[in-house]
């Protein structure tokens, strides 16, 4: 079993909650450009 989860599963509940990645970034105080990297794996490159 991986033990992290990935973007798409980030993306899938984000969405799935009707949220934008700039509300998702303020619920979690970072930038909607730290989400955007992780649901795209940016951050993993």
């Amino acid at each position: 079993m991986q033990s992290y989860v990935t973007g798409e599963i980030i993306r899938g509940l984000r969405e799935k909650r009707r949220l934008t990645q700039r509300d998702l970034a303020q619920r979690l105080n970072v930038s909607d450009k730290t989400i955007s990297k992780w649901e795209t794996g940016g951050s993993l490159r």
